[in-house]
């Protein structure tokens, strides 16, 4: 018996006229009116906002700047494209439509075409934004801007390569090791530390050597031109190949974007962060390992977990030098940047108190109480969070950004409460939609999404005093530093105590 393959035309009108038969007449019509006039009266109410964003009236940027930035928004837009696919399909469609006798290119291709616009307009805005911001306003922007557009198709077609990978090796083991985009990510992954690092350091005081100006119209017009065919000729091998695309990487990418819809439209961020755990913990290849055996058994279980978030700790340990970019901004914001990369630090190793809160089943079988979980499992974050701090206040310091004083102990004495509110965020748990509404002129707020939101920065109002003396750029002394160690240390310690009881195991904080 053979299989012929159906139009898909029809078929897709018929689901959409299936999914759209419970609709009004004109809702979806409506529904676009309203979208659009929201971003019209959006533009017009903050235009001085964006503005300022896209063409500043003093431009700051130098040359190097300038090229940084455009590395740094070109390695974001390939990160991004490769999260959300670029090829892929909505979940109804890839789970009934992927393994139909259909068309597979008609079935990809809207997706293409998607994506591949919005990789051309994100390109363009950002190159649009670089020349607002280095000055360089009189050299053909039209060209330069349709040059950035193409340079995010170019992005679009890498992103889509990597996705597709190599299924022509004659090997099952060689075609997995050439169909893995480990490489292309990682390059992506090392120009954007690369743009950073140049940013962190003309910050830090570095002078960056003098790019001429943008290129002549004698050469950028043809630059262009031969960009455009190189283009076009990657979208005809994408569109001939794309039906060679694995099921499996299109099911992860339906996933992704499903799983952000849902956490968009449901005000729940907590199920993108399980998504991202699973599918990080489920790419390794991990082998037995005892903890250590003097530290508490949670705590050694967080310790090893850590340790095998190596990327994540890297990357961590490169952010303690971007606050440096923010130096010239006032010292409030610096401040709150502080606290909120603190906590940042601290939840890497608390997914376990989040397995904790929702099922308390490892400290049954250990015979532990809630308190003596949430004890040993703030161990960790706590290291985190004031290593973290340490290294960026003595970085700021050896860069001249801050007065004289012993800045660094700051980090120390503020390592309990960035620890308490990652373990506060983590044992939140989902948001609760029972909670009444509020009526505000602008319309009806849902206090359990807001409620949910501030759950755990709420506890980095214990940083008060680091905020009110990084604000007052006066030299620091010895008594603030301890004063903000003892207000760290007595908020933390009541949090965990009165969230926490020595005869009930649930670790789900009360309400």
């Amino acid at each position: 018996m053979t299989e012929s393959a159906v139009p898909l035309g029809p078929l897709r009108r018929w689901i959409r006229g299936t999914q759209a038969s419970h609709r009004e007449r004109g809702a979806t019509l409506s529904n676009v009116y309203i979208t659009v006039l929201c971003l019209a009266i959006g533009a017009g109410v903050f235009k001085v906002q964006l503005t300022k964003i896209f063409w500043p009236a003093d431009p700051s940027l130098s040359g190097a700047a300038g090229l940084s930035v455009s590395v740094i928004c070109a390695a974001l837009l390939y990160h991004a494209l490769r999260r959300l696919g670029p090829v892929t399909l909505s979940r109804p469609a890839s789970y009934f439509l992927l393994t139909a006798p259909v068309s597979r290119r008609r079935l990809l291709l809207p997706s293409v075409r998607l994506g591949a616009a919005g990789a051309a307009l994100t390109g363009a805005a950002a190159a649009f934004a670089v020349l607002g911001h280095a000055g360089a306003r009189d050299a053909l922007p039209t060209v330069l801007v349709a040059a950035g557009a193409l340079l995010g198709l170019l992005i679009f077609l890498l992103a889509a390569a990597a996705q597709r990978g190599s299924a022509t090796a004659a090997s099952p083991a060689l075609r997995d090791r050439l169909a893995s985009p480990v490489l292309l990510d990682r390059l992506a992954s090392l120009a954007l530390a690369a743009g950073l690092a140049e940013l962190v350091a003309e910050a830090a005081g570095w002078t960056p050597p003098t790019l001429g100006g943008p290129p002549a119209a004698a050469s950028l017009v043809p630059l262009t031109g031969a960009l455009t065919a190189v283009v076009i000729a990657g979208f005809t091998l994408l569109v001939r190949g794309l039906a060679r695309t694995r099921n499996d990487r299109i099911l992860e990418s339906a996933k992704t974007a499903g799983t952000l819809f849902d956490a968009a439209f449901g005000m729940e961020p907590s199920w993108v962060t399980d998504m991202l755990e699973r599918r990080y913990w489920a790419n390794r290849r991990l082998r037995s390992t005892r903890p250590p055996a003097r530290l508490p058994v949670l705590t050694g279980q967080d310790l090893l977990l850590a340790g095998r978030r190596g990327p994540r700790l890297l990357w961590l340990l490169g952010a303690t030098t971007l606050p440096v970019l923010l130096t010239s901004a006032p010292h409030w914001l610096l401040a709150i940047v502080l606290l909120v990369g603190m906590m940042v630090a601290a939840r890497t190793s608390t997914a376990t108190i989040r397995t904790d809160a929702g099922n308390p089943v490892l400290a049954r079988l250990l015979g532990l109480t809630s308190r003596q979980v949430i004890y040993q499992r703030f161990w960790v974050p706590l290291a985190l969070s004031g290593i973290w701090g340490t290294l960026t206040l003595a970085l700021l310091q050896l860069t001249g950004n801050l007065p004289p004083g012993p800045w660094w102990a700051f980090g120390i004495a503020l390592a309990p409460a960035g620890a308490a509110a990652a373990v506060r965020h983590a044992r939140v748990g989902f948001v609760r939609n029972d909670l009444l509404p509020l009526d505000t002129p602008m319309g009806t707020v849902s206090t359990g999404p807001l409620v949910n939101s501030i759950a755990g920065p709420d506890l980095l109002i214990l940083g008060l005093p680091a905020l009110l003396a990084l604000a007052g750029d006066d030299p620091l002394p010895w008594s603030s530093v301890l004063l903000q160690a003892g207000v760290a240390l007595l908020g933390a310690r009541a949090y965990l105590n009165a969230t926490t009881a020595e005869d009930r195991t649930e670790l789900t904080a009360r309400r």
